[in-house]
């Protein structure tokens, strides 16, 4: 594999620039950099991240990588743009690419049935390819949480994964609801697997990785990240960052396994901005919003975000596994794209970066609903951990076992200075992997966290997550 270095030179074919220890590749104008270097220390200032990695493309062209803090805390190791970060979900659309190159081979269509290729899934004869790919199929997602359950510290494999999630009882009929699942991509990854009898990252190297000469992709499923890549994080609370957990091998397969430098995922960018790879149809289908039964629309295509920002049609996804968050936004008609890849994961900076990163290129969400019982709920189990208190009786076996007594520990040391709360209120609400999921924000006096959780039908959390609030 080429270094930083040969590979960066390859892409940009310009000099560096010495920050510090950290080389940046620029071809922006100066006052731009110097928006982009204040949006990253105010969002890493707010969050607390320790690391962002950024690629930006302009005109077509990687206009911008750089990157900011420490790829590791002890001992100290600063970032640099050729370093791999987990990308999580942002792989999806890795995975539908491969699937659209195989339609044009003829080895399948979009709208075949399931069942043609696995047919011991529940429905699996009611259930396309495109609904699988479009997350609205109804399979139950394996794995909604924001941090890693002791059973999947244990390796595992997708034959596994599905012979539980694949075979329990739909969410809802297929095409009536837009439910994100990560159980829906192993089932494309298997799919692409069985019909072309290769596994699914020799096909993404040969098809995609190479001929955009993404040089820097590694399956971090199948291996942890090197010494020399950052270490992912995590906190309990607003405690201190320890490293993260590893999933064990085979979690995270078609739906969040690849690891790359943020360059990299800039060359996939231009070429979706291109539509250089795929055939003009793949890219298509790739991009248009699928519509349910009902005609209502789902705000997503295969495997990407689709819709409009201020006017400017965009594609996105972001990605979370133990230990990285990731951000990747294309806005295709402007030629513009804004990569952001962090080393803590359930942290909203990567998110807040990218949205900072279009503003200041383009110069140019969201809401959600209220519930005072949820609410209510939320600050009880709250007010508990600033006392180092919570009822277990109120948690799944998976959130029990998160909440140790380091965690509980960490959640009182941290969260009890702030003393109690002046606002506590819900700002977003969806259903995932048969649970409700909740966002809160959290105020005091100058300073504001942000608390997400996944409840149960009984009420019960499986997650209670508190995380620094980004900008």
């Amino acid at each position: 594999m080429m270094n930083f270095r040969e590979r960066a030179a390859a892409v940009f074919g310009l000099g560096f620039v010495i920050v510090g220890t950290v080389a940046a590749q620029s071809s922006l104008p100066a006052a731009t950099v110097g928006q982009i270097d204040a949006a990253a220390a105010s969002v890493m200032t707010a969050t607390g991240v320790p690391s962002a990695s950024v690629a930006v493309v302009q005109g077509g062209k990687i206009a911008f990588v750089k990157a900011y803090g420490k790829a590791r805390l002890e001992p100290v190791m600063l970032a640099e743009p050729g370093m791999q970060y987990s990308i999580g979900s942002v792989s999806k659309q890795f995975t539908a690419a491969l699937i659209l190159l195989l339609v044009q081979d003829g080895k399948l269509k979009l709208d075949d049935p399931v069942g043609k290729y696995l047919p011991e899934l529940t429905r699996a004869n009611e259930v396309t390819v495109r609904q699988v790919l479009s997350m609205t199929s109804g399979y139950q997602d394996f794995w909604p949480e924001d941090y890693v359950m002791t059973s999947m510290m244990k390796p595992t494999n997708p034959q596994q994964i599905l012979d539980v999630w694949g075979k329990k009882a739909l969410d809802f009929e297929p095409g009536t609801k837009w439910q994100y699942s990560n159980t829906n991509y192993v089932i494309a990854g298997r799919i692409a697997e069985i019909v072309a009898g290769k596994p699914l990252i020799e096909q993404l190297q040969e098809r995609i990785f190479r001929p955009l000469k993404m040089t820097g992709v590694l399956n971090s499923d199948a291996s942890r990240l090197p010494e020399s890549d950052p270490t992912g994080y995590y906190q309990h609370a607003l405690g201190p960052l320890r490293p993260a957990p590893q999933e064990g091998t085979g979690w995270m397969f078609a739906a969040g396994e690849l690891a790359m430098p943020a360059s990299d995922l800039a060359l996939w960018n231009i070429s979706l901005m291109n539509r250089a790879l795929l055939a003009p149809a793949s890219y298509d289908e790739m991009f248009r919003e699928v519509k349910l039964k009902d005609g209502s629309g789902t705000h997503y295509g295969l495997g990407v975000f689709v819709g409009e920002q201020d006017g400017h049609r965009v594609v996105s996804h972001s990605g979370e596994v133990s230990g990285f968050v990731s951000q990747n936004v294309v806005f295709p008609d402007d030629k513009v794209a804004v990569t952001v890849l962090t080393n803590e994961d359930a942290s909203s900076a990567a998110g807040a970066l990218a949205r900072k990163v279009e503003s200041v290129l383009l110069s140019g969400a969201g809401g959600g609903t209220n519930s005072a019982a949820a609410e209510e709920q939320a600050l009880k189990i709250f007010s508990g951990l600033q006392e180092g208190k919570i009822d277990r009786s109120q948690l799944t076996a998976f959130c029990d076992a998160y909440f140790t007594a380091e965690a509980v520990q960490d959640f009182s040391t941290s969260l009890k200075p702030l003393g109690a709360p002046t606002s506590f209120k819900q700002v977003a609400e969806e259903q995932r992997g048969g649970m409700t999921f909740r966002v809160f924000n959290v105020g005091f006096a100058g300073k504001q966290v942000r608390v997400t959780t996944y409840e149960e039908p009984d009420g019960k959390f499986e997650q209670y997550l508190v995380i620094p609030a980004g900008s």
